[in-house]
């Protein structure tokens, strides 16, 4: 037995492949190079859960397999887009000649190697030990991650760069991840630009239409991604980016036609299939809607990357449609995932939707109207997010279609939108969830002008030479209407002018009250915003004048 180094017995390995001959040569080679340890599994969704609860050293995947649309790539892409695959594992991609130029296109991003059928035991082995020596070369790096510990990461990345050390090309992607996740916006926009220089690659062009989203900029992502897009029209990452900002710019139907694109790009990816879905609900497409959300549904229901928003979005359509067996297949679903996380404040909301809904199938509207007003009374929680309310104004809304009169449905509604009418992505997807109640709808678009005027006189005040008077305005707002685009506002006007406001200090005490109150609990108790599976539901923090 051929030992490729000290440490491959105490390794781990995951063959994925659908023919079984293929998986019995991997097996028997990986055995005889040392590896201590090797699994394997015919499937890919079997394979995303078994990545997604257990760490393996080495993943031996096929690029194609027979049995559905997935392959090793989109596999691949949704682990490292979602955190799910650690750094220091090494995956390589086993391809056949036909699809070897995709293959070598996505290795120069995220792969650490590739090998083309036929190869013998030899190459895999060189392709190895090559992978898991630049993991030894990089380890303080990948160490650094592991603890939490970013700056220190992205700084070992950086001074690794700079110097042009060996895999420094690697190292750099890696640091301008951490640098986007540390919100050093402008320090991971000159990285992405220095490796452009040195060497073009189109994820450090992805990457810097990520930092201008990130840092608000949306017409200039808009122009960096139709380059990219221009250039390289079947890149689906550049895609998702693109429909990200088109949800943020409030053009719901641009968006899904280019989610669209990025789903039949990678027809087999979980995470565009549930939010070309999620989107395609919103923008009324309930037809496609259904059709991709059921596919998520039969791929991944098991996995991490399966978000429950799928099953309410699917309970809500299958409801409208009398579909009782469907309806009652996603509530199942719910219940089941809600068993193993009874904690989980997100599926105990989705839980009352559905059980509001149940009521309605039986004509029980008494009960449904008190499950309503149940979900209603999270609605003052700081964590209750623009998720939980188009949820809730789906429920009441189909409440009010039962021939009862709601009077006190509207008040509900304007008090939503008055808190989640931040952007006109998010004005747009509660006026979506409205159906077909002209009233509702009116509603939340006049919640919408009322944020934008105070917004907008805010802005006037402060391009006067008057920002105390501006940042007043929008902290007393802020605390009346608990909209967080008034709150983030009321900081960023009083960051840019505290010099001149006296009592400043004072001021950014009560914003920042206001923040950890109503804005930061956005990305905790109901879920973090999210960009898997559905669309995410946080639109950017404002720019101040």
């Amino acid at each position: 037995m051929f030992l490729m180094d000290q440490h491959i017995q105490e390794a781990t390995a995951l063959i994925i492949d659908s023919n079984a001959n293929s998986r019995s040569l991997m097996s028997s080679q990986l055995r005889d190079l040392g590896v201590g340890t090797v699994k394997q599994t015919p499937r890919v969704k079997d394979a995303r859960v078994m990545l997604e609860y257990q760490s393996f050293d080495i993943v031996l995947c096929d690029y194609h397999f027979d049995s559905g649309d997935t392959s090793g790539q989109d596999l691949l892409d949704e682990l490292r887009r979602e955190g799910l695959l650690p750094y220091s594992t090494v995956f390589v991609m086993v391809t056949s000649e036909a699809t070897y130029a995709k293959v070598a296109e996505a290795a120069e991003a995220a792969l650490d190697a590739y090998l083309i059928k036929p190869y013998t035991s030899a190459n895999l082995a060189e392709r190895l030990a090559s992978a898991r020596h630049r993991k030894r070369v990089l380890k303080g790096i990948f160490e650094a991650i592991e603890c939490e510990d970013f700056d220190t990461a992205a700084n070992l990345c950086l001074a690794r760069f700079e110097a042009k050390d060996k895999y420094w090309l690697y190292a750099a992607r890696i640091g301008a991840e951490l640098l986007l996740r540390l919100k050093r916006f402008d320090d991971a926009k000159k990285l992405y630009e220095a490796i452009i220089a040195a060497k073009t690659v189109p994820w450090a062009r992805l990457g810097v239409a990520r930092t201008e989203v990130a840092s608000g900029n949306l017409q200039a992502a808009r122009r960096t991604l139709e380059n990219l897009i221009g250039d390289l029209p079947d890149y689906a990452d550049s895609h998702d980016l693109m429909g990200h900002v088109q949800m943020e710019q409030g053009d719901l139907h641009e968006a899904m036609k280019t989610y669209q694109t990025a789903a039949t790009l990678t027809p087999g990816c979980l995470l565009r299939l549930q939010r070309c879905g999620s989107l395609g609900f919103y923008a009324g497409q309930r037809q496609e809607a259904t059709r991709m959300l059921e596919r998520a549904m039969s791929q991944g229901l098991r996995s991490k990357l399966f978000d429950m928003l799928s099953l309410v979005l699917l309970g809500l359509m299958r409801f409208d449609a009398k579909d009782y067996k469907g309806f009652k297949y996603a509530h199942d679903s719910l219940a089941a995932a809600l068993e193993r996380a009874p904690g989980s404040i997100r599926l105990q909301r989705f839980d009352m939707v559905f059980r509001g809904l149940s009521f309605l199938l039986e004509r029980r509207v008494g009960q449904a109207l008190l499950i309503a007003r149940e979900f209603t009374g999270h609605a003052d929680a700081g964590n209750f997010d623009l998720e939980a309310a188009s949820l809730l104004t789906a429920l009441w809304i189909r409440l009010s279609s039962q021939e009862v009169e709601l009077e006190e449905m509207m008040p509900v509604l304007k008090q939503l939108g008055t808190r989640h009418c931040t952007a006109k992505a998010s004005t747009e997807i509660l006026v979506a969830m409205t159906e077909s109640h002209q009233a509702s709808a009116e509603q939340f678009r006049d919640c919408h002008q009322k944020i934008f005027n105070v917004a907008e006189t805010a802005m006037r005040h402060s391009l006067r030479g008057d920002a105390r008077i501006g940042v007043e305005l929008l902290i007393q707002q802020g605390m009346v209407t608990r909209n967080a685009k008034l709150i983030d506002m009321a900081g960023l006007v009083l960051k840019r002018h505290a010099e001149k406001i006296v009592d400043a200090p004072a001021l950014a005490e009560q914003i920042d009250g206001l923040h950890d109150k109503y804005v930061k609990p956005m990305g905790s108790g109901s879920g973090k915003p999210r960009a898997s599976g559905g669309v995410a539901l946080r639109t950017a923090a404002p720019q101040a004048a």
